[in-house]
């Protein structure tokens, strides 16, 4: 008889603001995201924290009697994980710790953690090793002094686990070493695109976890990884699709989410000049889920960043 695993999850609390640019439904909302962020990264959300401010506390994020309320959740709950919306400065974020004593992770590292888990070439490994140094550094000084940096979990993969002490010269040689393995790569790519011919290229753009890759299978009669997880793609895939007559590349991408990282945008660009070389972009759009048309948008919004919101394209 197989003996059924046990997966255990980190206990965590998350934490959001209503402020004049956020309201609350868009709030709780964020905070809905949020907690599917923390579940794929291998978190349990125990509560959530939300209040309201005219803007966020640049010492502290949230107001000082709210994070007192907090700490004495987080030390009646023994709750080791707490996570925020937005992304933190490393000056809250060094206050924060010292004052909750436990990890404190921002939307920002959320996400380069679980992407950190999903990379599976050398490639997303370098992309995303690359996006966490670059966090990394400007959050060097005290970071963790005084928490167990070894003991790992989420915010913990990828760099820093097992350099606790690293400096700013190390970590900036380390970035200059990546940026220069990703040019490499970057020809690499680039060469391989100019090999495909003159097929059409059809690139499948959307929201995380909308079903591209599943979309992806259909079409292409392939086995794509897919998952009801966020970002289980990373790496793009290429499939040759022929529909009445009619052959083409079919492009699975990575998935775009709101509030993406921008060092995540800058190491992934070899990734996404899969988009800005189609001819044309086919948005999948999960019409089921009652925030789909604030999905398009975050879509578009980052087709303008990465230059490809002038492609043609089909919903």
């Amino acid at each position: 008889m197989l003996e059924k695993l046990e997966i255990e999850y980190e206990k965590a609390i998350l934490i959001g603001l209503i402020t004049q640019n956020q309201d609350e439904e868009k709030a709780r909302e964020y905070l809905d995201e949020l907690e599917f962020l923390t579940y794929t990264a291998g978190g349990e959300v125990i509560k959530r924290f939300i209040q309201k401010m005219q803007k966020p506390n640049p010492k502290t994020f949230i107001g000082t009697g709210k994070l007192d309320e907090v700490r004495a959740y987080v030390e009646a709950n023994d709750i080791g994980t707490v996570i925020f919306d937005d992304e933190l400065s490393p000056a809250q974020q060094k206050n924060i710790e010292k004052i909750l004593n436990c990890k404190i992770i921002d939307r920002t590292n959320l996400i380069l953690d679980i992407f950190a888990q999903r990379a599976q070439t050398s490639y997303a490994s370098t992309q995303v090793e690359l996006a966490q140094y670059e966090y990394l550094l400007p959050r060097l000084a005290g970071m963790w002094t005084h928490l167990e940096r070894q003991r790992g979990g989420i915010g913990m993969r990828g760099p820093g686990e097992t350099e606790i002490e690293t400096d700013r010269r190390i970590v900036r040689d380390r970035i200059s070493l990546l940026k220069e393995k990703l040019k490499t790569i970057d020809k690499q790519m680039a060469i391989q695109r100019g090999n495909r011919g003159a097929l059409v290229r059809v690139a499948l753009v959307g929201y995380t976890n909308v079903g591209k890759s599943t979309l992806m299978n259909v079409i292409s009669k392939s086995e794509v990884f897919a998952e009801n997880k966020l970002f289980a793609t990373l790496d793009t895939t290429v499939r040759k699709v022929v529909i009445g007559n009619l052959p083409f590349l079919l492009t699975d991408t990575v998935g775009f989410i709101r509030k993406l990282p921008t060092q995540l945008v800058e190491s992934f660009k070899s990734t996404l000049d899969e988009v800005r070389e189609a001819d044309l972009l086919l948005h999948v759009v999960d019409i089921s889920h009652p925030n789909f048309e604030d999905h398009i948008a975050s879509v578009h919004q980052t087709l303008d960043e990465i230059g490809g919101k002038d492609k043609p394209m089909l919903m």
